[in-house]
């Protein structure tokens, strides 16, 4: 028989191993833990932002923004579970030549090997939002900084059939970079401000042109840290109606005002109604492939 000694010390060393088995096994659960968490983070970040990679698909309206030169696609007949918007700063585009478009072709965008190419009709045009910006000292540091305060809508037709008759017609049916031309408030945009077979090439045109820097490169510059915009902490937006801000084919332009607020410490940015081709309507059928 066991002395009381031997059973005290059994005892103690029955606490320890219960004690570092119930350790070893709550560190092991925390790490698969951790490790499902980490690997589900990865997941997330790395998911494409688009879910459309390849293909043609009809457009059906379509938006520039100069805050960083990014196109908004709104595009039909994309496969079932699959997002019908595109978003890019990285697009090419060019003109449906008379024969597509007497064929029945529909401004489109075919993507391959991950390049958009946005096809158009003179007449497509592509709602064009221009953020207004103003320097202002920053209120922590006093140091200036470079803010959005009001966003306006108006429309760009990059092949608008006046423009597409001069002397660089035949260069409108090859895929280029585009850079819209100057932003004037009230005034639909018409034609280019620069093009190239590259964007710095576009950028460089319309430099020459217009003596300055086109907005969208101006505003990654300027309103652009950490991927994030600076916009104005102590506004709020407040949306000026027009007779046509319903609609958004209308020919009316809407506008956004960042306005100082002190019961609000944030930022909110409407986001403005697609423009679109008269041609455009939800009944587009798929096309044809553009022959290259």
């Amino acid at each position: 028989m066991l002395t009381k000694a031997n059973q005290f010390m059994w005892k103690k060393v029955l606490i320890l191993l219960i004690s570092f088995t119930f350790c070893w096994t709550t560190v092991a659960c925390g790490s698969s833990t951790t490790s499902s968490m980490s690997q589900q983070s990865t997941s997330v970040v790395s998911a494409p932002k688009n879910q459309v990679t390849e293909g043609q698909y009809p457009v059906q309206q379509a938006q520039y923004n100069d805050v960083d030169g990014s196109y908004t696609l709104m595009l039909l007949n994309t496969p079932a579970g699959k997002s019908s918007t595109y978003q890019t700063t990285n697009l090419q585009m060019a003109q449906l030549t008379d024969e597509q478009i007497k064929a029945g072709e529909k401004s489109q965008l075919n993507i391959s090997n991950s390049q958009p190419i946005l096809y158009l009709t003179p007449d497509f045009r592509i709602e064009y939002v221009h953020n207004v910006t103003e320097t202002q000292p920053d209120a922590a540091t006093g140091q200036p900084q470079t803010i959005v305060v009001r966003q306006e809508s108006s429309f760009w037709t990059p092949f608008a059939a006046s423009f597409a008759g001069s002397a660089i017609a035949n260069s409108l049916f090859a895929p280029r970079y585009y850079v819209p031309p100057v932003y004037q408030p009230g005034s639909a945009l018409v034609g280019y401000g620069g093009y190239g077979s590259s964007y710095d090439q576009a950028v460089n045109q319309y430099r020459t042109r217009y003596n300055t820097t086109p907005p969208a490169v101006k505003n990654r510059t300027t309103l652009r840290t950490t991927g994030n915009i600076r916009s104005n902490p102590n506004s709020s937006v407040n949306r000026r109606t027009s007779p046509n801000s319903s609609r958004s084919t209308g020919s009316g332009f809407g506008a956004t005002d960042l306005r100082s607020n002190p019961n609000k410490g944030s930022t909110q940015q409407r986001k403005p109604s697609f423009g679109t081709g008269s041609r455009s309507r939800s009944s587009f059928g798929t096309g044809s492939r553009r022959r290259r």
